[in-house]
């Protein structure tokens, strides 16, 4: 079976729905862990992305530094934070 990025435009609009639904939870919540968490989240569906549009080095990257090393950098200074939001 053939697969080209023509033939997984369902597949693509999932994932844009998806990315747009995590964009904005991530923006609006007002817990810094779980936002950080919402970030790692859209950093993979972002490599799920790089890699539908076969860019596959850019989804490496993506995955390496956005989905790995920020969501762990991110994660570990919010569990440091003491200050809770009074919102």
């Amino acid at each position: 079976m053939n697969w080209d990025a023509s033939s997984l435009w369902q597949f693509n609009v999932l994932l844009l729905i998806m990315l747009f639904i995590l964009a904005i939870a991530a923006i609006s919540i007002k817990d810094l862990v779980a936002s950080a968490v919402i970030f790692g989240a859209y950093s993979f569906i972002m490599c799920l992305l790089w890699t539908a549009m076969l860019a596959v080095d850019v989804a490496f990257t993506e995955a390496a530094v956005g989905a790995g090393v920020s969501t762990v950098l991110v994660l570990g200074t919010a569990l440091h934070i003491k200050r809770k939001s009074k919102d």
